[in-house]
């Protein structure tokens, strides 16, 4: 018996229900907007999506503007009431009033010119920044370079260049053919007592110095200690440089932390210099005072001692006063005074100072005044500073990380530098020496005694100043 072969199935068959098979279709697709232009030609959703593309292109040339060429010339009033408004803004004939330089419209009155006229005369407003040059300057806005030369000559001449932050007023006159114009006037304050003015001519430039007259009569400021010296000193009118001045004139005699109380006064002279038009530059402290209710009372005044400033109570005694020198650094003493093991050479070694263990950059003060005679690199000591205090006695500070006072004089608790590690050293320390005569001596055994290098007659000379700069 023949059978013909199995014809192919065209569709998977697939369990619809128990017992039963049925053919998966694909899903019927969803109603869209959106329709790919490139498929299904010409079906019923190709038409649907043409139709969708042509409504869109049609509705947004319908509601795109109109584009063409924007009118020429310049609009007239129309009508009484347009020429009114415009009249009440000012858009008219200077003949009319209208001075605000807005335009104006054309009419019998007003025609449109080509180019406007370069003005004869220009005004400038200019502001010296730091690092320029007076020359540069002026010739950056427009001065004419010989000019500008010339006049910046004159003033070094002088010797009054403008500081930086110094205004100057400049009025130039008609330019030449390159645009440049010559200085008529050029004038600004050089300093608070003297203007400076340059002006030209026929003749050519000449410069004028101008002196002026100035109020020198000190500041007085009073006021009683209430949550902090430093902010009352602030509330009585002291400026942030003068309350610190005040601060560090006290300090020299007592602690400002701890020995002034609330309710102790104050009292501070400044020096001040008052120009006729109300500018005003201070000039230093002159007088310190502090009436204190639980210690003796300070009247300092500020006089020259051995070719330096010194702060002088006008009660000072000229007793000797003794004192021992002040730990340069917070810190305990790691190694003492004498022989012992050296730690990197490994032997007995005499040790010539104490050592204080301190962290790194932790700051060192000046054990006492002086004058700082070696401040640098020292060998095996690394960065070291040395200073020479009366008679005869030197104080030495190694192995700093960074050196504070290169030179100069330094007082008692002054900062120097900083505690590192160079040279031979272990770890961060100070080795603090102190030598007598040049000889090594133990600093915990060092007292101090200052001799008062005034005088009977400096004495009353500090106590008159004191009374005149209280009676002011």
């Amino acid at each position: 018996m023949f059978h013909s072969p199995r014809p192919l199935v065209a569709a998977a068959a697939v369990p619809i229900a128990f017992g039963r098979a049925g053919v998966l279709r694909p899903p019927e697709p969803r109603f869209s907007l959106v329709v790919d232009l490139s498929q299904n030609l010409f079906s019923a959703r190709w038409w649907r999506g043409l139709a969708t593309l042509t409504a869109l292109v049609t509705g947004v040339s319908l509601l795109a503007p109109q584009m063409g060429p924007l009118p020429a010339g310049t609009p007239v009033a129309e009508g009484p009431d347009q020429a009114r408004q415009e009249a009440a803004l000012a858009v008219g004939a200077l003949s009319r009033g209208s001075a605000t330089g807005l335009t104006m419209s054309e009419g019998p009155l007003a025609r449109p010119i080509a180019s406007a006229p370069a003005r004869q005369s220009r005004t400038l407003s200019l502001v010296v920044s730091p690092g320029d040059r007076l020359a540069r300057l002026l010739s950056r806005n427009g001065v004419r370079m010989a000019d500008a030369l010339h006049a910046a000559a004159m003033i070094r001449a002088e010797k009054a260049l403008p500081a930086p932050g110094t205004t100057l007023s400049l009025r130039l006159g008609a330019p030449d053919a390159a645009g440049q114009r010559p200085i008529e006037q050029l004038h600004y304050r050089a300093r608070l007592d003297l203007e400076i003015e340059v002006s030209g001519g026929e003749t050519g430039l000449r410069v004028e110095r101008r002196a002026m007259n100035l109020d020198r009569t000190p500041l007085r400021i009073r006021g009683s200690v209430g949550g902090g010296l430093y902010w009352a000193l602030r509330s009585a009118g002291a400026s942030p440089a003068q309350a610190a001045d005040y601060l560090q004139a006290i300090g020299g005699s007592l602690d400002v932390g701890s020995e002034v109380m609330p309710g102790d006064r104050f009292e501070l002279v400044v020096a001040q210099a008052k120009s006729a038009d109300g500018r005003t530059v201070s000039e230093g402290l002159l007088y310190a005072g502090l009436d204190r209710s639980g210690g003796s009372d300070l009247s300092l005044v500020r006089v020259p001692i051995g070719g330096r400033l010194q702060w002088i109570n006008e009660t000072a005694s000229p007793e000797p006063v003794r004192s021992g020198l002040l730990a340069p650094v917070s810190g305990p003493i790691t190694s003492g005074f004498g022989g012992r093991m050296h730690p990197i050479l490994r032997f007995i070694r005499m040790h010539k100072g104490v050592d204080y263990g301190a962290g790194w950059g932790a700051p060192i003060v000046a054990a006492a005044d002086g004058q700082v005679i070696r401040a640098g690199w020292a060998g095996g000591y690394g960065r070291q500073v040395r200073i020479a205090h009366a008679g005869g006695l030197v104080t030495s500070y190694s192995h700093m990380s960074r050196i504070v006072a290169e030179g100069g004089f330094v007082r008692r608790g002054e900062l120097i530098g900083y505690v590192g590690s160079s040279g031979l050293s272990t770890g961060p320390h100070l080795h603090y020496e102190v030598l007598k005569d040049g000889v090594p001596v133990n600093p915990l055994g060092v007292t101090l005694v200052s001799r008062p290098v005034f005088n009977d007659k400096l004495m009353a000379a500090v106590r008159a100043r004191a009374k005149a700069l209280r009676g002011l």
